[in-house]
């Protein structure tokens, strides 16, 4: 008898350590969960953080995250991609019913190029990014490209540069009208070099261009250091924001690991009515399989907010 309750107990410890991992011990061809997780928002990985769950073929990295319940991937290197991945990539998005987020249009690194600068040259590099962007776009059915605007140019007055950049924008924009496509500005915490910080002067910036090909991109872990009051920020934008980015801080890693109450921030764009994307643009908090393991879990908590 005690033999039998010894087994039971064994077998009944090893069935939970096997949910919790998601149903099975190792990813191959199948999914680790035996039913996908319903988010209430569309949140999206990027390549490399599942990969220890996943293995390292990008396409198996897709399965894997929409096994899991994730219904939208974001890959800021897209244009860096040979154009038979792309197509592989836009064809699996398709069936496993995904929304392709962002990707970064290709203008020379955040840096360099500033549009700040009025340049005839370094307009010409974004716009070429820009055309370079819609043959893209198609390949894996994307919407929206990051763009951000480049550095300070020192040398001139702010409202000369803000000029610059609206101007330049403008052109930008009128590449991706046409095809339906929608640049967002982000600002960034990076370096006080960056011209580009802060969320009100984006939405000055958008204001400026007057185009629905050019929005804003909250990146929430960015505006938490730059100017904090998430919320109230975000509601004072948000007729301009089109896109949404998430890392907790400090550290940049899955919500639940930092200062930031995402689960309150999560059903502020919740009862907004926001339908777009939330690119988890973030590191892993712990190595190996446990550290996206928790990643998984970081979200299911966070989204639990109804």
């Amino acid at each position: 008898m005690n033999m039998k309750r010894r087994d039971f107990i064994q077998k009944t410890a090893l069935t939970s350590s096997a949910v919790t991992l998601g149903g099975s011990l190792a990813y191959g061809a199948k999914p680790l969960m035996k039913t996908k997780h319903s988010f209430n928002l569309k949140y999206a990985p990027h390549f490399g953080m599942f990969k220890n769950l996943a293995g390292d073929d990008l396409i198996d990295q897709i399965n894997f995250m929409a096994d899991q319940g994730f219904t939208a991937f974001e890959d800021n290197g897209m244009m860096g991609r040979d154009i038979a991945t792309q197509t592989k990539i836009g064809e699996t998005l398709a069936k496993r019913n995904m929304t392709m987020g962002v990707f970064v249009v290709d203008k020379g690194g955040n840096m360099a190029n500033t549009l700040a600068a009025g340049k005839q040259e370094y307009i010409d590099i974004f716009l070429d990014g820009c055309r370079r962007a819609v043959d893209v776009a198609k390949r894996v059915n994307a919407k929206w490209m990051t763009v951000v605007p480049g550095g300070f140019e020192r040398k001139l007055p702010i409202g000369i540069q803000d000029g610059n950049v609206i101007e330049a924008l403008k052109r930008g924009a009128e590449i991706l009208e046409p095809h339906g496509l929608v640049m967002v500005l982000e600002p960034l915490s990076d370096s006080p070099d960056l011209y580009l910080q802060n969320s009100d002067q984006t939405y000055m910036i958008c204001k400026g261009v007057n185009s629905p090909s050019c929005k804003i991109l909250f990146d929430i872990y960015h505006m938490q250091k730059t100017e904090g009051h998430l919320i109230h920020n975000m509601d004072l934008t948000w007729d301009e924001i089109d896109y949404i980015q998430i890392g907790d801080n400090p550290g940049r890693k899955e919500p639940t690991t930092g200062e930031i109450n995402y689960k309150n921030v999560f059903k502020f764009i919740h009862d907004k009515g926001f339908k777009g994307v939330l690119g988890m643009e973030h590191g892993n908090s712990k190595p190996d399989k446990e550290g996206e393991l928790a990643v998984i879990n970081a979200y299911k908590s966070e989204d639990n907010f109804l």
